[in-house]
C-alpha cells in the first residue's frame, strides 16, 4: 500500500460527475499535459457533461523534479501521485492508484476511462454514442479495445515479455488494451478489492482483465473501429467516429481536437 504525496480529495465533493478520466503520465510529459488540459481532457469538453480529468503518477529518482510537479498541480489542480517509483514495471500500480481514488474519493461517478498522455480520445463521441445511450444506473460495464485469447509472451526481446515466475500460466483472461478502456464507476472499488487477492503482475490492462475475471464480469465488445491501439491517419471524418487513436505528439492533440471541433467538414 503506497501513499499519496498529491490528491485531490475535494474534487467530487457536492458533485457526482458523468466521466472521470485518469489518465496515465510522466513528470517529464509536461507538454502532452497541457495539450490534453485544452483539448479533449478539457472538463468542460462535453457541453452540459460533468467530467473530472485526473494525471496520475508515480515518483522519479528521489526529489527530481517535485517542485515543478507540486506547482503544476496547485495550478491545475488535476494531478494524483503516490510514491511509488515511476517505472514502466509499475504501471499496475499506477492504475490502482487511479481506481483507489475512484472508489474512495468519487466513487459517485457514472463512468471512468483510463487512458495515456499520447492517445487522442474523443470525448464527444465517448459520451454522446457509447456512454450516453446507457442506462443511468450502469453496472459492471467495461469496454475498450478487445484482447481475447492471447498467451504470455516469453521472448526478452519484447516489450511485453513476462516471466514463467510472474506468471506461469499459458493464457490470458480477456482484457482490454490500456491504451484506453472505459468502464461503470462502480468497478473501480471491485477491481480493487480483487487486487487484494490476485498477484500483481506488471501489465496493467492484462492484470485488471484478471480481476474482473475474477468479479464475474464479462467485458462488453465495442462497436466496432471505436478504440484503436495504433494511430489512425488524421482526417475529420475519421476522427469524429472513433474514440481512441494511439501515438499522438502534444501539437496532434491540439491541431485534431481544434479541426474537429470547426464542425464545418461535411462527411
Amino acid at each position: 500500500s503506497f501513499t499519496f504525496i498529491i490528491n485531490e480529495e475535494e474534487k467530487c465533493k457536492d458533485r457526482t460527475p458523468f466521466l472521470v478520466l485518469l489518465i496515465s503520465t510522466t513528470a517529464a510529459e509536461l507538454q502532452h499535459r497541457n495539450a490534453i488540459r485544452k483539448t479533449w481532457g478539457n472538463e468542460a469538453a462535453v457541453p452540459g457533461i460533468d467530467i473530472v480529468r485526473l494525471f496520475l503518477l508515480g515518483i522519479e529518482t528521489k526529489g527530481a523534479n517535485e517542485d515543478v510537479l507540486l506547482r503544476e498541480s496547485e495550478q491545475y489542480r488535476d494531478i494524483i501521485q503516490q510514491d511509488f517509483m515511476d517505472t514502466y514495471n509499475n504501471l499496475t500500480l499506477k492504475t490502482l492508484m487511479g481506481m483507489r481514488w475512484v472508489a474512495s474519493y468519487c466513487n459517485g461517478t457514472r463512468f471512468a476511462m483510463k487512458t495515456d498522455t499520447d492517445v487522442f480520445v474523443n470525448t464527444v463521441h465517448l459520451v454522446e454514442k457509447l456512454l450516453r445511450p446507457l442506462p443511468p444506473a450502469t453496472e459492471n460495464y467495461f469496454t475498450g479495445f478487445l484482447m481475447t485469447g492471447h498467451r504470455p509472451i516469453r521472448n526478452k526481446g519484447s516489450k511485453w515479455y513476462i516471466s514463467e515466475e510472474e506468471f506461469p500460466g499459458n493464457w490470458y483472461h480477456p482484457f482490454c488494451s490500456g491504451t484506453g478502456y472505459v468502464f461503470s464507476g462502480d468497478l473501480a472499488a471491485k477491481i480493487v478489492n480483487a487486487s487484494l487477492t490476485i498477484k500483481s503482475i506488471h501489465l496493467e490492462d492484462v492484470y485488471v482483465g484478471f480481476c474482473l475475471n475474477a468479479k464475474g464480469v464479462k467485458i462488453v465488445p465495442p462497436p466496432h473501429s471505436l478504440f484503436n491501439i495504433h494511430k489512425v491517419p488524421f482526417s475529420p471524418c475519421v476522427y469524429n467516429k472513433i474514440i481512441t487513436s494511439h501515438h499522438i505528439w502534444p501539437h496532434e492533440h491540439i491541431h485534431y481536437w481544434e479541426t474537429l471541433q470547426e464542425k464545418k467538414h461535411t462527411c
